[in-house]
């Protein structure tokens, strides 16, 4: 019987992971993964920024499912690029998924590469994709206990983007102890808060992300 190490996989995953890295700052393309829960908004949020950047940032996506391509579709729908990962029901996206996906893109016309991990705030945390910033998205209805339970993701993400704010009044939610729980895990994590039926955020979140890939 052969027992292979989850470290000794893990790191293979982060090797992998810089040479992703590597290959997109070369080519001028500045990687973003977003990961939060089933149904918080993370496409929603692609299609407002999509819809925001334009051409400026010439964006892609990848899309991360356990199966279909319901989002991809979504994401097709606005004319940008947009390559579909099925798992087949591993929880999350990996490096190597990525660096196969990435293959069907012309990195060297591109400016943005958005990547949808799958739905689950346990299994991405642990798998470093290749990215430059990582945004974890948690929605009003889910919850202001999430972070204290799933540390992990949201202590490894550069950015919280707390989502369907127009639900406040009708949810227990504290926005305030949500963000004293991130500022504790990640002080150097910007805190936005969105609202994708009013628009509310959006700009906010994708101006932070423009200078960011500037600063690049």
């Amino acid at each position: 019987m052969k027992i292979v190490a989850a470290q000794k996989i893990l790191k293979a995953n982060d090797q992998l992971a810089e040479e992703n890295r590597r290959r997109f700052s070369a080519a001028g393309v500045f990687g973003v993964n977003i990961v939060g829960s089933p149904g918080c908004g993370k496409t929603t949020l692609l299609e407002a920024l999509i819809g925001r950047f334009g051409d400026a940032l010439a964006p892609a996506v990848i899309e991360g499912d356990i199966a279909g391509s319901i989002d991809a579709e979504r994401i097709d729908a606005l004319g940008v690029p947009v390559v579909q990962i099925n798992t087949d029901g591993a929880c999350h996206l990996d490096a190597q998924m990525v660096n196969a996906a990435a293959g069907s893109l012309e990195l060297g016309q591109l400016g943005l590469l958005l990547i949808e991990n799958v739905g689950n705030l346990v299994c991405p945390a642990g798998f470093d994709l290749g990215e430059h910033r990582r945004i974890v998205l948690l929605s009003v209805p889910e919850g202001d206990d999430k972070i204290a339970k799933y540390p992990a993701i949201f202590r490894g993400s550069h950015a919280l983007a707390i989502t369907k704010i127009d639900l406040l009044p009708h949810f227990d939610f504290s926005v305030d102890r949500v963000v004293a729980d991130m500022r504790r895990l990640a002080p150097a994590a910007r805190v936005f808060q969105l609202s994708a039926k009013t628009g509310g955020g959006v700009a906010e979140i994708g101006d932070w992300l423009q200078a960011e890939a500037a600063a690049r």
